[in-house]
């Protein structure tokens, strides 16, 4: 089953994700202290990279599972955020699981996040983990709860 683009930004709210200022507004977060940086956004999904390295390693040398959870709860509570009225509602995470496939030892690791369901009052997202040769190495599925914002 192949998974195809949406030919326009139908879902996000007002305009697409601009990476940059994702990044920027995280900047006093885990997304920095991990390594995290957003790096594109499509018409149906957030993307992201997170290093392999000290930061994220769990203590024999290969890649931290929660670390890729971190990595996936990023990019899919920044997308469904990114699918609200900001003024109204925010997205915070209700649950996560995850499926850890592959090593990886170092270099970089990818996130695509893509919704699968957009309600009124939670959202589930897809998010799938490569490494630098596009194998993949965690798949996770998150579930956002969509609360006033007067509620934060």
């Amino acid at each position: 089953m192949s998974v195809t683009a949406l030919p326009e930004p139908i879902w996000w709210n007002a305009e697409r994700p601009d990476p940059a200022a994702l990044n920027q507004i995280s900047a006093q977060s885990i997304q920095t202290a991990l390594g995290i940086e957003l790096t594109d956004a499509g018409n149906d999904w957030l993307a992201g990279s997170m290093p392999v390295d000290a930061r994220t390693h769990q203590p024999w040398g290969r890649l931290h599972g929660g670390a890729s959870v971190v990595l996936a709860e990023t990019l899919a509570t920044l997308g469904a955020v990114h699918t609200l009225d900001q003024s109204q509602f925010m997205a915070v995470g209700m649950e996560i699981n995850a499926n850890h496939i592959r090593p990886v030892r170092s270099g970089w690791v990818n996130g695509i996040a893509r919704p699968e369901a957009r309600g009124r009052t939670t959202q589930i997202w897809t998010i799938r983990i490569t490494d630098e040769d596009d194998r993949l190495v965690c798949i996770s599925r998150f579930t956002a709860a969509i609360i006033p914002i007067e509620r934060n």
